[in-house]
């Protein structure tokens, strides 16, 4: 068995290929720049490029398995490709806002159409999103600037994502699924930050913001946090469209991403990690 994880050097795509490695499975990582994956050794690392699926043909050769990081506008060529190559089984990385209806995934909707055994993870907002966004203030200053001090979110720790993707790829059972990931919780800004203390072992001062400011400090850090204010500040709607209410999210309903969904611990057979644990987990970024 061969499984091709793409993605293979994202948040998730690492933990996939970590999780496969320590299962024994064969796994070639499609990234593209192999010079810097650091990935296992024991991983076969090729170049590739999901938006470029035309040099893919070689990254496919003997696969039988695939997980698949979402890239819409060439979704149907790469799985076109896969299902020339002898992929048997996909499993695709969505997300929770798919299950509440705000949008649609055309990778979700070329692999049901391929023919092939296909199932798809859809997680709520990772824990890491945060890390990106909140560590460099940590780490000078030991404080967190941001709004929605007492709103609740639901966050998934990556690492169970990957072991929904994983337990998908290997298990048979998984077909025509779509899980919805969530932690084993709701949880605050205020919360989130305490737990970040309370690894840290040191006090973090969280001072609450306007929305407003909140964008104006994301766009000045630059990077991943600069790229998304806008969407996690309720500043446009998924797809990119301004947002209708005047807090942002009042013209959709994200009523299904307020729940706690049990499939992490349906499939997984544990409970999904809570905040405090991811907290620990990524202590060394905080410092």
């Amino acid at each position: 068995m061969k499984i091709l994880v793409t993605g293979a050097t994202g948040i998730v795509g690492r933990h996939v290929v970590d999780q496969l490695v320590q299962a024994g499975v064969s796994v070639r990582a499609l990234t593209r720049n192999p010079a810097a994956a650091q990935l296992p050794p024991q991983v076969e690392v090729v170049e590739g490029d999901l938006t470029a699926p035309a040099g893919m043909a070689a990254a496919l050769e003997g696969v039988e398995q695939m997980y698949l990081f979402s890239v819409a506008d060439s979704a149907r060529e790469v799985v076109t490709l896969a299902r020339q190559a002898g992929v048997r089984r996909i499993v695709v990385l969505s997300a929770a806002s798919v299950t509440a209806g705000l949008h649609t995934n055309p990778v979700e909707q070329a692999v049901e159409e391929s023919g092939m055994e296909w199932t798809h993870v859809r997680p709520c907002g990772f824990m890491t999103n945060m890390l990106q966004i909140w560590a460099p203030s940590i780490r000078a200053e030991r404080v967190v600037r941001y709004p929605f001090a007492d709103e609740p979110m639901n966050l998934i720790h990556e690492a169970d994502i990957a072991a929904v993707a994983v337990a998908a790829l290997l298990e048979d059972g998984h077909h025509g699924r779509a899980y919805t990931l969530t932690g084993p919780g709701l949880v605050t800004v205020r919360e989130q930050v305490a737990a970040i203390a309370e690894a840290l072992g040191e006090p973090v001062r969280y001072e609450e913001v306007s929305r407003e400011r909140a964008r104006e400090l994301m766009k000045a850090q630059g990077g991943f946090a600069a790229e998304s204010a806008d969407l996690m500040l309720g500043f446009v709607e998924y797809g990119g469209e301004a947002a209708g209410g005047a807090d942002g999210y009042a013209e959709q309903d994200w009523s299904a991403l307020m729940r706690v969904w049990p499939d992490v611990e349906q499939v997984t057979g544990r409970a999904p990690r809570g905040y405090a644990e991811w907290a620990r987990d990524h202590l060394a970024d905080f410092r």
